[in-house]
């Protein structure tokens, strides 16, 4: 591969992985805070982060491909094939990091501590996302399918 398209790759995968982490970041944030403060259990307040963080990692990527045209019966599979495993690698290492720090999630809304561990999280995530988000990409599957529906390369 040369520099160029290795550079070029990298940076869709970044992007690929900054945009699914956005959207992840989104629902798992929401999760957290509605489950905490209602007082749910640790594990409670997981099921639900994860179950927003796919809801809302999938609008993300679903949202503009409408806008542009494309009608949901061909937006849903292309959400599903591009996002599935790179929300659930990031849900997985974020939920863990936040049951695996002492605390994390006994703390209430107005601690740091909470807010420390969730973004410390979800930035881990990422990071453990972008390399499958590459290899993906570089195979043709994963954001690679939905950036041809979006003009980009």
């Amino acid at each position: 591969m040369q520099h160029d398209e290795h550079q070029s790759l990298n940076r869709l995968a970044f992007s690929a992985t900054v945009h699914c982490l956005s959207g992840c970041a989104v629902g798992e944030v929401l999760g957290m805070i509605i489950g905490t403060a209602l007082g749910w259990s640790a594990g409670a307040t997981v099921v639900l982060a994860i179950a927003l963080a796919f809801l809302f990692g999938y609008s993300f990527t679903s949202i503009p491909l409408l806008r542009s045209g494309l009608v949901l019966s061909a937006v849903i599979p292309l959400a599903l094939a591009s996002d599935t495993i790179s929300i659930a690698i990031m849900e997985l290492v974020d939920n863990a990091i936040m049951l695996l720090i002492p605390g994390a999630m006994d703390a209430t809304l107005s601690d740091v501590g909470f807010w420390a561990a969730l973004a410390a999280a979800l930035l881990i995530a990422g990071a453990a996302a972008y390399p499958v988000n590459r290899w993906l990409i570089s195979r043709g599957k994963g954001h690679a399918v939905v950036h041809a529906h979006h003009g980009h390369h």
